[in-house]
């Protein structure tokens, strides 16, 4: 499996961005017009859809999670909509964390199961449905699916990696952006800043001046105590996995060898078993991010792999704590205005 993103889409623009060029102007009109006209169809719950402007990771499942939990703090059932990268399933359905493969239904819906229920279909409208009729779900948050149209959004919030950005700024197939810049800022509510740097700072000042209310969070492990002082192989299938092997060493532990694959890899028993004897050949503790431990769960590992692989769960903390719940306070409120124009 290759990954989503190539490296150039993050360094300054070179000839590989000018052969593009006209790929990505089709490509963003295209978007462009489909977010704009596309039909969107209304479901019976509010939603608020946790989105990024590119491909790439950007923490937004974590976010998600973190709305959910303050959503039933709130008194509120959510329940997550999901794509589902890979997923194999024709018609809508709701995650079995338990017994579900990633390969079946992805890895982000295997992490957001554990929080509440999960559709995962490319028809968002009758996932809506699912997890209203069957599960009781009055408040849903779709993880990702900003671009795509096909459901009515009550509020939109945009997340943006503090360290990558938009990175070099242009359309796929020339750089990581979903659609331009303008065109997705017209359907954005809010835009949170993830985490650390200066790379983001571009597109914050670009969606104050169009008027929408900037957030700050950043990721946590949600314990670090386990990770202090330890030697660690660290290894990732995500989408930039430099932030975890960060996120060890600001847990306390110490990165002595890592190894980064393509977002959503799936592994190979050989990959596994390379990475078991170097470890044990160097004294090091394996660890790695839950949703890389989403796939292995349900996978090939050699014997003994699971029982010895340290995860490093992490947790999206918002800089002002009320943040969430005005975001899903004005998330209904945009929904009790939709069912007062019926």
């Amino acid at each position: 499996m290759t990954s989503e993103a190539p490296p150039f889409w993050w360094e300054k623009p070179d000839w590989r961005v000018l052969a593009l060029s006209p790929a990505s102007a089709v490509y963003g009109l295209v978007a462009g017009r489909r977010m704009r006209h596309a039909p969107r169809e209304k479901v019976a719950a509010p939603v608020l859809c946790v989105g990024n402007l590119t491909v790439g990771g950007s923490g937004k499942t974590p976010v998600a999670i973190a709305l959910a939990k303050r959503a039933k703090r709130m008194r509120l059932t959510p329940g997550f909509l999901s794509r589902g990268h890979g997923g194999s399933f024709a018609k809508p359905h709701v995650v079995d964390a338990h017994h579900d493969a990633a390969k079946h239904v992805g890895d982000e819906p295997l992490l957001l199961a554990e929080h509440a229920p999960v559709a995962v279909t490319a028809n968002r409208a009758a996932g809506a449905k699912l997890l209203i009729e069957q599960h009781g779900c009055d408040f849903l948050i779709m993880d990702d699916g900003f671009q795509s149209a096909r459901i009515h959004i009550d509020y939109a919030l945009v997340v943006v990696d503090a360290r990558f950005g938009i990175g070099n700024g242009r359309v796929i197939p020339g750089g990581p952006l979903r659609a331009k810049v303008v065109d997705q800022l017209v359907f954005t509510s809010g835009l949170l800043k993830m985490g650390e740097g200066t790379a983001a700072d571009g597109v914050v000042r670009q969606a104050a001046r169009a008027g929408r209310p900037i957030f700050l969070a950043h990721v946590e492990p949600a314990d670090p105590s386990r990770f202090t002082g330890g030697r660690f192989l660290a290894f990732a299938g995500i989408g930039h996995p430099e932030k975890f092997f960060d996120t060890v060493h600001g847990a306390g532990g110490e990165v002595v060898q890592s190894r980064a694959f393509p977002d959503h890899h799936v592994y190979a028993q050989d990959e596994l078993a390379d990475l078991q004897a170097l470890a044990r050949q160097e004294g090091l503790r394996l660890v790695t991010t839950a949703k890389d431990a989403a796939r292995l769960r349900h996978g090939e590992a050699p014997a003994g792999f699971l029982d010895q692989l340290d995860v490093l769960d992490i947790e999206a903390v918002f800089e002002l704590d009320h943040v969430p719940e005005r975001i899903i306070d004005e998330t209904l409120d945009a929904w009790r205005q939709r069912k007062m124009r019926g």
